[in-house]
């Protein structure tokens, strides 16, 4: 990255729910944001853990033995295996962390399956 990002100008960029869109790299690691509103779909990542780091508005990472309740400027890391799915009742914005190639829908697959793409 050879400039600052402002992450409000990048979501702003973003017009569909779940469609990520990477902001930088780290690494062999994607630096993503994404508008998240409704329900995702339940899957898991074999391969890597699943960060979330809560921007604006609340999203709840729903686990199949509990829900994770996240606000501005909290975080969790989804182990890698561990079935998910996160859901907002209102628009929430939210910064992803996960290796170059990883499918947002992970093993589920299916229409909501976002092509990587860079703001």
């Amino acid at each position: 990255m050879e400039d600052k990002v402002n992450l409000a100008e990048k979501l702003d960029q973003l017009e569909e729910r779940f469609s990520p869109g990477i902001v930088g790299y780290l690494n062999d690691y994607k630096l993503a944001v994404v508008k998240a509103r409704g329900e995702f779909v339940w899957h898991q990542h074999d391969e890597t853990d699943d960060f979330f780091l809560v921007i604006a508005g609340r999203l709840t990472i729903q686990l199949r033995d509990r829900s994770v309740e996240l606000g501005p400027g909290e975080l969790f890391v989804v182990p890698r295996g561990v079935e998910h799915c996160p859901k907002a009742d209102e628009e929430a914005h939210v910064l992803l962390i996960e290796p170059r190639g990883t499918p947002n829908t992970g093993d589920a697959g299916g229409e909501l399956t976002a092509e990587e793409r860079r703001l």
